[in-house]
């Protein structure tokens, strides 16, 4: 296993059961996120890695936070994906959101499907997306290895 998937299966443990349990993702594990892509990405390339951490990192944070602004994501979710950014480095990222966004559907079908069948009213407008976040990030690191 890499440093970089360690660093993410890690982190996106500690997300994850953060966002279920309590429904709001720490600024300490979007820090880790972010503090273990830096060293990551400059253990690995050096001043190079550096940049491709921070753009990745502003990648992350741009495309989230106007899921934030227009679609009423957690604040959580946008620093989290900023701390991912650096982890995968600007090259990867928007694998990550193709299949954050994908993973992220298929968990509200299933809580939309499991509503309609229990006849629970109402459906819950919002689902902890750490989930989502984690798998995509995951993914998107395994197809490089």
């Amino acid at each position: 296993m890499s440093a970089e998937l360690a660093v993410a299966v890690a982190v996106g443990v500690a997300a994850v059961a953060e966002d279920l349990a309590r429904r709001t993702i720490s600024d300490w594990t979007a820090l880790a996120a972010l503090a273990g892509g830096l060293c990551c990405q400059i253990a690995g390339r050096g001043l190079y890695g550096a940049g491709m951490a921070v753009l990745g990192a502003l990648a992350g944070f741009g495309i989230f936070y106007v899921l934030h602004r227009f679609c009423e994501r957690g604040g959580g979710d946008v620093a989290l994906m900023a701390g991912f950014g650096a982890l995968l480095g600007i090259g990867r990222v928007l694998s990550a959101v193709f299949w954050i966004s994908v993973i992220g559907a298929l968990i509200a079908s299933a809580v939309m499907f499991v509503a309609a069948v229990r006849r629970t009213k109402p459906v819950p407008r919002a689902i902890p997306y750490a989930p989502a976040i984690a798998l995509g990030v995951w993914i998107a690191l395994m197809q490089e290895s």
